[in-house]
């Protein structure tokens, strides 16, 4: 079992085709993605699921990716959050909150390599914090 086969992707992005096209790129890579369309519907249903990584939209009618990115690390702050746009940049006050930003040009394979690097990095974190709470339960 690859790690991606155990990473649960929460896709936010208005765009259907986007959506519908980056979600089966996604899964056929061996990552299970929730999707969503709307961002306060979005931020609705990550205060009730659970998942490993959020890769958001920037530009959203209603919402920003980057203000549901600090809607996202306020209540799941563990929680990496990949920022995608259209742009070539973005104001580093957009990224505050974001752990990993992908503009205008960016290639799908450096996508999918920082979302398995920090998939990677909440697996040792949910590990040690696991075993954390194991330790201390023991005492």
């Amino acid at each position: 079992m690859t790690m991606e086969s155990t990473t649960t992707v929460f896709y936010v992005d208005d765009n259907p085709k986007s959506s519908r096209l980056l979600s089966s790129i996604l899964e056929t890579c061996g990552f299970h993605v929730i999707a969503a369309h709307d961002p306060i519907e979005a931020l609705g249903l990550c205060k009730r699921m659970s998942f490993d990584l959020a890769l958001l939209d920037y530009d959203m009618p209603g919402m920003t990716g980057s203000q549901l990115a600090q809607e996202i690390k306020f209540i799941l702050p563990d929680v990496p959050v990949v920022l995608i746009s259209g742009y070539a940049g973005l104001p580093s006050t957009e990224l505050v909150f974001v752990d990993a930003h992908f503009g205008l040009g960016t290639s799908l394979h450096d996508l999918l390599w920082t979302m398995r690097n920090l998939a990677g990095m909440t697996t040792v974190a949910m590990m040690s914090r696991h075993h954390a709470i194991q330790t201390a339960d023991s005492t």
